[in-house]
């Protein structure tokens, strides 16, 4: 089954990625790794859904936001790539959750990706991956995720 068929499987359906905010581009590519720019969680309205992990919004929360900024992470490999079937693998994550001093549970949330991306590219989803607090984001987003992939 081909990774688009697999998202269709889940319900799930890419979207155009938003145009950068800032001076950046969202993806760099030297020889066959693609370098992604960091993404966040978005509604349907592609507005950033923001708060802190540990005040506003639950560690079960912000899995669920680690996972919905997974599913634009892969929006934005699609529209560089132009097709899924180009990724060989995942190679590494980083997760910064925007999150109150006492919180501590960081790779709970960034386990909303990781496991995401195992659930669609199987095998070629594992990944090595640092999962950090910050005290706060851009747009003051809960989670913010950037990666680094291998491509053919």
């Amino acid at each position: 089954m081909s990774i688009e068929d697999k998202l269709k499987e889940l319900g799930i359906e890419l979207q155009t990625p938003p145009s950068p905010v800032a001076n950046y581009i969202p993806v760099q590519q030297t020889g066959n790794l693609i370098y992604l720019s960091g993404q966040g969680p978005r509604d349907e309205e592609g507005n950033f859904i923001t708060g802190k992990v540990g005040a506003d919004i639950s560690a079960e929360q912000a899995y669920d936001l680690s996972r919905n900024t997974a599913v634009n992470l892969i929006s934005a490999m699609k529209s560089y790539l132009g097709s899924l079937e180009r990724v060989v693998k995942i190679v590494k994550v980083f997760g910064m959750v925007n999150a109150t001093s006492d919180f501590t549970d960081h790779p709970k949330v960034i386990n909303g990706c990781s496991d995401f991306f195992v659930e669609v590219f199987e095998d070629k989803g594992r990944h090595a991956r640092s999962a950090v607090g910050m005290g706060s984001l851009p747009n003051n987003m809960a989670v913010e995720i950037e990666i680094i992939v291998e491509v053919s």
